[in-house]
């Protein structure tokens, strides 16, 4: 099980907190399956956000944030993401977080209380995380 205490105070750079936050989604079920992983860096790999970091940097960037996870926690690392991620990268975190945790189509109980707090923890809006979460539900239902 993954802890909750918080302890890390790094500073990450805009792309490592992006990819932090979204790796805590697929993790907050307690659980974090290799083909998780290998959406969340598909996904990752699409985005202009991430086009300067070739494909080995990216891995070596999501194992160093798996650290970090493995070792202080879910909300550590989602503390240290939640710090460093810059204003206008906070509803597109939220929107590929919320798509990744519906790719099987369903939220479970843990993933919807996790959307919840990434909700608040990054100041999204209420009827700005529904719209997300009523297009990302559309978009995995197929």
């Amino acid at each position: 099980m993954l802890a909750l205490q918080t302890r890390t105070h790094q500073i990450l750079e805009p792309a490592e907190a992006f990819a932090a936050v979204t790796l805590s989604a697929i993790a907050s079920d307690g659980y974090l399956a290799d083909e998780e992983m290998d959406s969340l860096l598909n996904t990752l790999n699409r985005m202009s956000l991430f086009k300067s970091y070739p494909g080995d940097a990216l891995r070596r960037m999501l194992e160093r944030l798996f650290g970090i996870l493995r070792r202080e926690g879910l909300a550590s690392l989602l503390s240290a993401g939640k710090r460093s991620l810059p204003h206008e990268l906070q509803e597109p975190a939220f929107a590929i977080a919320t798509d990744l945790l519906l790719a099987d189509g369903i939220l479970s109980d843990k993933e919807r209380h996790f959307l919840n707090q990434l909700q608040q923890t990054l100041g999204i809006p209420e009827e700005t995380a529904l719209k997300i979460l009523d297009v990302m539900t559309i978009k995995n239902c197929g």
